[in-house]
């Protein structure tokens, strides 16, 4: 596998993973370097091996003190929880906005705050095939309207900086409109308040309450389809789902352009940006 594939793959929507920046740093010795066992959801084709030689190049990049990121893969979000609290794993790799709202639910988790984290954010986005070039016009469209008249900022704090996070947020209905087209939707609810399924599997979070106002717009249907992290690659080039939320990481002086963009997917305008945390159990 070339460079060029290896680091497009490791950016999937719904994934749980870590972006970098850089100012130029010298490599590190790591010999003494602490080892951390990091959880994140599976890559959908790097190894745990190759993750980990990737983030050693991202802190390397850095002033911050080297530490052994050794990463370890999940399915989900439930298992990687479990693996956390079992001691399998000493942190776990999301978004600040995800680690808000687990920490708010489980009070045995906070916030690491390891300086080469810092200032570390990637963009979300929806993912269409490179064959749909309509649909992804469209979004592109609805997108830039609700950025220019504000709505989508407004969506943004009820339903991300305003939330309660320590309370399920509620469901969301998308209206159906009868006889238009449906657009099928892959969401994996493993970016909880984000992309999140609720437990009788209803969809609810920002992302379902930005569909809803999409599908308004659009005049059109929008089915919401509940897929696994492993499998939204191949659902989405399969024709079950038209869209999935995708998570584009910034370009910088180590990955060269258009890495978050796998083989035939075309990626929409980003409609959130958020930073890159990792969370632990208390000491």
């Amino acid at each position: 596998m070339n460079v060029k594939k290896f680091l497009a793959t490791i950016c999937a929507a719904g994934l749980l993973m870590t972006g970098c920046g850089s100012d130029g740093g010298e490599v590190k010795d790591d010999s003494q370097a602490k080892i951390v066992k990091l959880g994140m959801i599976a890559h959908l084709n790097a190894s745990e091996k190759q993750m980990e030689e990737y983030l050693f190049k991202v802190q390397s990049n850095t002033r911050a003190k080297v530490v052994n990121q050794v990463p370890v893969f999940f399915d989900n979000l439930n298992s990687m929880e479990m693996a956390i609290e079992s001691g399998k794993v000493d942190e776990i790799s999301t978004y600040k906005s995800v680690a808000d709202y687990l920490i708010a639910n489980n009070n045995k988790f906070e916030h690491v705050n390891d300086d080469w984290i810092k200032g570390l954010a990637d963009n979300f986005c929806f993912a269409v095939k490179d064959d749909d070039a309509a649909i992804k016009a469209e979004l592109d469209k609805v997108l830039a309207e609700m950025k220019s008249d504000g709505s989508l900022n407004k969506l943004v704090k009820e339903y991300v900086t305003d939330v309660d996070k320590g309370k399920t947020p509620p469901k969301v209905e998308v209206p159906k409109v009868d006889g238009a087209d449906t657009i099928k939707v892959g969401v994996t609810g493993d970016l909880p308040p984000l992309d999140l399924v609720l437990a009788d599997n209803s969809p609810a979070g920002f992302n379902t309450a930005l569909l809803a106002e999409i599908a308004k717009r659009l005049h059109k249907n929008i089915e919401v389809v509940q897929v696994d992290s492993g499998a939204r690659a191949a659902a989405l080039s399969a024709g079950q789902i038209d869209v999935i939320f995708w998570v584009a990481v910034p370009e910088d002086n180590i990955r060269p352009a258009n890495i978050d963009t796998p083989d035939a997917i075309e990626l929409s305008e980003p409609y959130f940006k958020d930073d890159i945390s990792h969370i632990k159990i208390k000491n």
